[in-house]
């Protein structure tokens, strides 16, 4: 197995987010012990088999989510590759109960869009589920060819970026980058920001955020 490390906290990243690039019969183990684990197979097929038994196919857009201490391994059995998210689980210290994350496993295909700001030629498909238990979000947000944000946005959180497909301009603080499928971007918290859009495909990327925690990590 090969990984390319996007975003790391040796960049100043409160999380890791890598490209997993599986060889014929290359397998993966569970995560490092606290750690929560979210894949996303972009090409070929990761069969996951967690340790109750349960084994999933996952075909290119499915996703899964394995929380901090579950235990299991993923298994390609011919090149595949995937992107991996992990990162430290921080439990809710909110005075409500609130229940452990689980397993999810997904296919973007099957998960509804929800247009943003009322705005059809942006839709935003929410890969995990909402909630306080869950301290990350990742969603996919597909923009019809010459869509852009109504504004440029500054956020608490940090993100991870992957273009899925198409293209556009990505600005970051006052400079503009021109990004096609296969780039990676990571913003800081409060980093201005803001895509449109180009060519005549729709453009589609893979965006991470904490969330759901206080800004001091309680």
């Amino acid at each position: 197995m090969e990984f390319i490390v996007h975003a790391a906290p040796q960049l100043g990243a409160a999380f890791s987010q890598m490209t997993a690039e599986f060889g014929a019969h290359g397998t993966m183990d569970s995560a490092l012990p606290g750690i929560e684990r979210f894949l996303y197979v972009l090409d070929g097929q990761i069969e996951l088999e967690i340790a109750d038994g349960k084994e999933q196919l996952l075909n290119p857009g499915m996703f899964a989510y394995l929380p901090a201490g579950t235990r299991h391994r993923l298994r390609a059995n011919s090149v595949a590759k995937a992107a991996l998210i992990e990162k430290l689980y921080l439990p809710h210290t909110g005075p409500d109960e609130v229940g452990q994350p689980q397993v999810v496993v997904g296919n973007e295909a099957s998960v509804a869009g929800e247009s943003l700001g009322g705005d059809e030629d942006l839709q935003v498909r929410h890969l995990m589920p909402d909630g306080p238990g869950w301290d990350f979000a990742v969603n996919t947000m597909t923009y019809a060819p010459g869509a852009a944000l109504a504004m440029v946005e500054v956020h608490v959180m940090e993100h991870g970026l992957l273009m899925l497909e198409g293209g556009g301009i990505y600005r970051l603080g006052d400079s503009w980058y021109p990004v096609t499928a296969g780039d990676f971007i990571w913003m800081a918290p409060y980093c201005p920001q803001w895509f449109g859009a180009l060519g005549k495909v729709p453009a589609k990327y893979l965006i991470y955020k904490d969330w759901y925690r206080h800004p001091l990590g309680a």
